[in-house]
């Protein structure tokens, strides 16, 4: 795929979808970590469910420790690997408290050096809460990045790297949301939507006809 098709792809999805952004509820970048921890191989509406009732109860690293882990398990045990996902996040909280004065950090070296956090945990915090131009590459970003064309590559390292390189200057901030919405929505795994696609003309993915 060139880069002119690239950018077209891009323009289109962001008249498509104007305000792009994560459907994790959150109001500040501590909350935002706890449900991005929380959120692998869970949905959003799970962890919004779960979220809504811990984060009145608590929402800082130090209310989050008061808690404990039993505690905090009450909350999202409804969630995918709630044990071990607990366990990260009161180990976080107290890393947070005791090497970053209870604040969330903003590289990826100290995000990384958390439980829990992951490449693409971070770069969901870094871009999201951030405001940096990264991309992680989720199941969807990995699904669209791949049939479009835009980005192929054979595991998720590889597609980030293409994107990183080819995904224009104007759109790499909101690329990572852009992505994960048309593949969470249009370009589903098991039948893509073409029907419905707005970028269907431009895609390369070769079946298309046949659905």
């Amino acid at each position: 795929m060139n880069a002119a098709k690239r950018r077209q792809i891009f323009d289109i999805l962001a008249q498509a979808i104007p305000e792009p952004t994560t459907e994790l509820n959150y109001s500040s970048p501590f909350e935002l970590l706890v449900a991005v921890v929380l959120s692998a191989q869970a949905t959003d509406k799970g962890v919004n469910k779960a979220t809504a009732r811990l984060f009145p109860v608590a929402n800082t690293p130090q209310a989050l420790l008061e808690l404990g882990e039993e505690g905090l398990k009450e909350f999202v045990k409804t969630i995918g690997l709630f044990n071990s996902k607990a366990k990260n996040i009161i180990e976080l909280s107290r890393l947070l408290l005791e090497r970053h004065g209870g604040e969330v950090p903003n590289t990826r070296e100290t995000l990384e050096a958390l439980p829990g956090v992951g490449r693409k945990t971070a770069n969901v915090m870094l871009n999201t809460a951030f405001g940096q131009h990264t991309i992680a590459v989720d199941t969807h970003i990995f699904r669209v990045s791949n049939r479009t064309g835009i980005a192929p590559g054979k595991n998720v390292l590889e597609v980030e790297k293409k994107l990183e390189r080819h995904v224009p200057k104007e759109y790499k901030k909101d690329a990572h949301h852009l992505l994960i919405l048309h593949g969470r929505y249009t370009c589903i795994a098991r039948k893509p939507r073409c029907d419905s696609c707005v970028i269907v003309e431009l895609c390369e993915f070769p079946h298309k006809s046949e659905l």
